[in-house]
């Protein structure tokens, strides 16, 4: 689990190169702004989907 992690670090460390950004920046726009962003678009994607269905399944005979 820690070299999991560790890779995750690295990882974020090199993005961070990359984009001119800090460790900490780069950790605000995925775990504050793009993952919750992702999850409420997923959820309301699976809403639309689920009226979808029931309504689908309302107007067969």
């Amino acid at each position: 689990m820690n070299q999991i992690f560790d890779w995750c670090v690295d990882f974020l460390y090199w993005l961070s190169d990359i984009l001119g950004m800090t460790y900490k920046e780069i950790n605000v726009w995925i775990f504050v702004i793009i993952w919750p962003l992702i999850f409420i678009i997923q959820w309301i994607y699976i809403a639309y989907l689920k009226k979808k269905i029931h309504d689908s399944k309302r107007l067969k005979p």
